[in-house]
């Protein structure tokens, strides 16, 4: 067994944010319930803003992380929005990697037949810290079989 980076930290782990000027008057990301593995992200938007079916809008949260190295945030849709409206998020999920320290964006598209509002503080997306693992790749002229070897798509049933 190889020794955990990561070993004790998680939940009381603290993370420094910064709260961005055009949301001052904003929550910082919370958990909605106890157990909940996301924290909610708010719309840090001036106005009401529209997303027309099919369309794709970047949405700012007025907030800016210092990850620790060894972790990353992962920005991922709201269920409820997705079935609901047909809100989700492009390049799901979303890296904050650990050295990044501007504003956390979130690309939202609407997948739904009508328009939708997205209005200041709204929660738009969830964000959960986790761990990552770094590797170091070795170069092979062949890999070990497996049963499923070469099967892709769909190959499993």
């Amino acid at each position: 067994m190889g020794s955990n980076p990561t070993a004790g930290l998680g939940e009381g782990m603290r993370i420094k944010i910064k709260r961005l000027p055009h949301a001052k008057d904003l929550p910082l990301p919370f958990y909605a319930t106890e157990h909940s593995s996301g924290m909610d992200l708010l719309a840090a938007v001036e106005k009401p803003l529209v997303i027309k079916p099919m369309e794709r809008v970047l949405v700012p949260t007025g907030i800016a992380l210092e990850i620790p190295p060894g972790f990353e945030a992962q920005i991922r849709p709201r269920s409820g929005l997705a079935i609901r409206h047909g809100i989700t998020l492009l390049n799901t999920p979303g890296t904050i990697d650990a050295d990044y320290r501007g504003e956390i964006k979130v690309i939202l598209i609407n997948l739904g037949s009508e328009n939708f509002v997205i209005n200041r503080a709204d929660r738009i997306a969830q964000m959960v810290i986790v761990p990552v693992i770094k590797v170091q790749l070795e170069e092979v002229e062949e890999l070990s079989s497996t049963e499923r070897s070469e099967g892709g798509f769909g190959s499993t049933g």
